[in-house]
């Protein structure tokens, strides 16, 4: 798995001009699933950026977790995070999950990051979204799962 995280004020995602969730403080998290993802991606990756120090403390470093700032997850499904650019000019997508194992390990994501206390919103799996966020900082990580790492 593959997640691009980004801090922001605020972030929202919209299909047809209605929007589907919005949220305040916290991080905006664009979710890749590979082939070959399953249950212990999902759980590593919930757990890794749950706990991941990305906030400002007291001292204005970058020692709190999306937990200890009390900020929200918007999760936005995105299997271009799987593009390979490597090769001609158009992106080759076959590392990315067909879209029924990937929709349901989308699901779980937001299950699991739920289950470890952040308030998870989602966006429309399969949809064509429109994104829009203040980014805090900026600070925008990429964090892979360690099967990724791999690949």
């Amino acid at each position: 798995m593959r997640a691009v995280v980004q801090r922001v004020s605020e972030a929202s995602v919209s299909v047809d001009g209605h929007t589907l969730a919005a949220i305040g403080p916290g991080a905006l998290i664009l979710l890749g699933v590979g082939a070959g993802d399953g249950p212990a991606e999902v759980a590593w990756l919930a757990e890794k950026i749950a706990h991941l120090r990305i906030f400002a403390d007291e001292a204005g470093k970058m020692n709190r977790s999306l937990l200890e700032a009390g900020g929200e997850a918007l999760v936005v499904s995105q299997f271009t995070l799987h593009g390979d650019c490597r090769k001609g000019r158009r992106p080759s997508f076959v590392r990315a999950a067909p879209p029924a194992e990937a929709e349901q390990l989308y699901r779980e994501f937001i299950e699991e990051l739920s289950r470890r206390g952040v308030p998870t919103r989602g966006g429309e799996f399969g949809a064509m979204m429109a994104v829009a966020l203040i980014n805090d900082g900026p600070v925008t990580l990429i964090v892979n799962s360690p099967s990724e790492e791999s690949a």
